[in-house]
């Protein structure tokens, strides 16, 4: 528990169900993997020298093109918008997209906050996805109750604002609010929303042509396009160029027509690699950038003489595993990661391999979650001014809790963080990092923080005049049945 700021004592709900442990590349030690761990590194000062002028500005733009071009997509389609593995500030108009082009083209009627409820002023939450929200491309059952209690639906009345902050990613920002809006029911913006490879769009202006791993198909390097990266390679683009590179992998006709060619690329200089979601084909993509850590200068197919002149590593998180639709847990990107500096180490007979993770625990993405809350508050809610409390809601202590914890001991705000069951921490065992909250599942860590604001904190509940917005010019007597229930309380 934080000793840095006072704190309520915890709430814990006695265990229900076993669940699986989710092991961190950051955390987890020689007693879990078979070789020894590394920590998570932080990103060189060398490699943020030629940072774009602005990362919200830039963040704003590009989410608004994305936006337009994903505003026509038919969700109806399975496959468009199931997630198929673990995976930004201002209002609509901000991102130059008008109200109607905002919202999710879907044939549901998703929740909307309630007309007229006052807004929660002093807090608001902050969420996890898979394991918390949604597990296996299906909404977890009390997931949909929780986004009704914070839009309104609740015995004080309120509106509460919240922001979703996940480690995955292999698609815009865009395109992974269509996702959950409809796997929740419920409206989402880019506005609210970060995934793990979102800070990445910092370091377009640092580097030129870049390798783009992970993802279905082209996503990614879609993603890394819109985000600004002005040349981007991916491995599919290498093995067309040189089908020797990965003896065992051959690409489909598919991947034949969309991979690019037509230049000699064993005379580009890769200056960066950005693994954006999870592998795909780990082999090959490991041995693609295993040969640029171990090149010369980032040119493919030559081979260092001392082993420390490839180009920098970039991963969007760390989880070693995470929680699928499968009953046991299954690898991550983390995974991924170590596999790559532990096979470095053995073919370089000793050479340590250093990577950059971004996503949780990383305190500069709560940091950045912390600008876009407060953006969110100020457009969406009227509230110019940082909440007094965020609620983050997680199911892994080794990311969730671990950075939340560690974030709120800098934060000028308190971050509380709260651990669900429902994901991969295994009850009954202590937990890496100790939340201040465990509750059962999101609904209850909900109501929770509801309970804990406006009863045991003894925080006000706001007021507002609800029935003159429902008085229209001309529009006649408003019938009760035309107030919201939480307002007749």
């Amino acid at each position: 528990m934080d000793t840095t700021k006072p704190q309520k004592k915890s709430l814990q709900v006695p265990p229900k169900r076993p669940h699986l442990t989710r092991l961190s590349s950051m955390t987890s030690t020689k007693d879990d993997v078979s070789d020894g761990g590394t920590d998570v590194v932080v990103v060189p000062h060398r490699y943020m020298l030629k940072r774009s002028q602005s990362f919200s500005s830039g963040f704003a733009a590009s989410l608004g093109k994305a936006r337009k071009e994903v505003g026509p997509m038919e969700i109806e389609d399975e496959a468009a918008v199931l997630p198929t593995s673990p995976e930004s500030p201002g209002s609509p108009e901000m991102f130059g997209v008008t109200p109607e082009e905002s919202a999710p083209a879907t044939p549901i009627t998703p929740i909307t906050p309630l007309d007229g409820l006052p807004s929660a002023d002093t807090f608001a939450f902050a969420f996890d996805i898979d394991g918390v929200l949604v597990r296996g491309g299906q909404a977890i059952p009390e997931a949909i109750e929780a986004m009704k209690m914070l839009n309104g639906e609740n015995k004080y009345g309120v509106k509460v604002p919240y922001i979703f902050l996940t480690n995955g990613g292999g698609k815009t920002e865009a395109e992974r609010c269509l996702d959950l809006s409809r796997q929740l029911d419920i409206s989402i913006s880019p506005a609210q929303f970060i995934c793990g490879h979102s800070p990445m769009r910092e370091l377009t202006e640092a580097y030129g042509t870049v390798l783009v791993v992970g993802g279905e198909g082209e996503k990614c390097r879609q993603v890394a396009e819109g985000y600004g990266f002005k040349d981007v390679i991916t491995p599919g683009d290498i093995i067309k160029h040189d089908s020797a590179t990965t003896p065992f992998r051959k690409l489909t006709a598919e991947e034949l027509r969309c991979s690019k060619s037509g230049r000699d690329l064993s005379k580009v200089k890769i200056e960066a690699v950005f693994v954006f979601a999870d592998s795909r084909d780990w082999a090959g993509d490991c041995q693609i950038m295993l040969d640029l850590a171990m090149s010369k200068g980032g040119y493919l197919g030559t081979l260092s003489e001392t082993f420390d002149e490839g180009p920098p590593i970039f991963f969007s998180h760390s989880d070693m595993v995470w929680s699928a639709a499968h009953a046991n847990v299954r690898l991550g990107m983390g995974a991924l990661r170590r596999m790559l500096e532990t096979l470095f180490r053995d073919v370089t007979k000793g050479k340590e391999l250093d990577t950059i993770a971004f996503g949780k625990p990383q305190i500069p993405t709560f940091e950045f979650a912390t600008r876009l809350l407060r953006q969110w508050r100020k457009d969406e809610h009227e509230i110019d001014a940082p909440p007094e409390t965020v609620y983050f809601i997680g199911d892994t202590p080794e990311s969730d809790i671990r950075g939340t914890n560690e974030f709120n001991k800098h934060s000028e705000n308190d971050w509380f963080s709260v651990l669900v069951k429902t994901g991969v921490w295994q009850e009954g065992t202590e937990p890496a990092y100790k939340p201040r909250a465990t509750v059962d599942n999101v609904l209850e860590a909900v109501r929770f923080g509801l309970d804990r604001e406006f009863g045991e904190k003894g925080t006000k509940v706001p007021t507002k005049n609800i029935i003159e917005p429902l008085c229209l010019a001309d529009a006649g007597e408003v019938p009760s049945e035309a107030i919201p229930t939480a307002a007749l309380r």
